[in-house]
């Protein structure tokens, strides 16, 4: 069996990892050639530590958890609260203190 890089041990970490990097870089890249998009470093460090941290919860997901049906129950819940959690620091849609307001 040939080796890739999902076979090695920490194979899919590293994909996992270069994906969230790569949507980390959308922005960055965004700042480079319009003037509408306004990151500073605290944006940048907030949005690493939730996807990085999303990451890592992934891949501990896909370690520990063995059922298909409680991995898909973990990665929905995973997401969902990714997904909140963005959105309330960048829009405030739930006008918690978290977001500032």
């Amino acid at each position: 069996m040939e080796k890739t890089l999902l076979n090695k041990p920490n194979g899919r970490l590293i994909i996992i990892l270069a994906i969230a990097t790569a949507l980390l870089l959308v922005p960055f890249v965004g700042m480079l050639f319009t003037k509408e998009v306004k990151w500073t470093l605290s944006d940048f460090v907030v949005a690493a530590v939730l996807l990085y941290g999303t990451a890592f919860l992934f891949e501990l997901i896909m370690r520990k958890i063995r059922t298909t049906k409680y991995r898909v129950i973990a990665f929905i819940i995973l997401f969902v609260s990714l997904i909140l959690i963005w959105a309330e620091l960048a829009v405030g849609v739930f006008g918690t203190p978290f977001a500032g307001s």
